[in-house]
C-alpha cells in the first residue's frame, strides 16, 4: 500500500506483534518485538530505540493479557488491544518530545495550511487569466 508516511496509516507491525504475542507468546516474545523495533527505527530513520521501546511495551502488555483476551469475542478483544496500541503511540511521542522533537500535529497543520494557500493562489491565478478561460489575450506572445 503506498501510504508512505501518512499520519493515519495503522502500524501493521504492532498489530502483527500483538496477534502473535496473544496466540504464540513463547515463540514471538519481547525479544522479537525489540529486534523488529530496531529494524523499524532504521527503516524510518527515527531515533534509534524509539520503536523498540514502544513495541516491547506492546509485546509485554499483549503477553500479560494473552490468556484473558482469548476468552472474549472479537469486539471485546479489540477493546482490550486498543489501549496497548495507544500506549505504543504515546511511548513514541514521549521519546520524540524528550529529545526535543516538535509536536507532530503542528507540522501537519502547517503543511496543510501551506498546501491550501498554494491551491488558493493557483485558483486565483487561473481565474484571473483570460487564456485559461478559453479567450485569447493579445499581449501574450504564444
Amino acid at each position: 500500500m503506498p501510504w508512505g508516511r501518512a499520519p493515519v496509516a495503522p502500524d501493521f507491525l504492532a498489530l502483527a506483534l500483538v496477534f502473535w504475542n496473544v496466540h504464540q507468546p513463547r515463540r514471538v516474545g519481547m525479544g522479537a518485538a525489540f529486534v523488529f523495533g530496531l529494524l523499524m527505527d532504521v527503516h524510518e530513520g527515527a531515533l534509534f530505540g524509539q520503536h523498540a521501546l514502544a513495541y516491547t511495551l506492546v509485546s509485554y502488555g499483549a503477553i500479560t493479557l494473552h490468556r484473558r483476551i482469548q476468552w472474549f469475542p472479537l469486539g471485546a478483544q479489540a477493546v482490550h488491544i486498543l489501549p496497548l496500541l495507544l500506549l505504543s503511540q504515546l511511548a513514541s511521542l514521549a521519546i520524540r518530545m524528550w529529545v526535543g522533537g516538535e509536536w507532530p500535529r503542528l507540522g501537519l497543520l502547517c503543511a496543510e495550511l501551506r498546501r491550501r494557500d498554494h491551491l488558493a493562489a493557483g485558483r486565483l491565478a487561473a481565474a484571473g487569466t483570460p487564456a485559461s478561460a478559453g479567450g485569447s489575450d493579445e499581449t501574450r506572445p504564444l
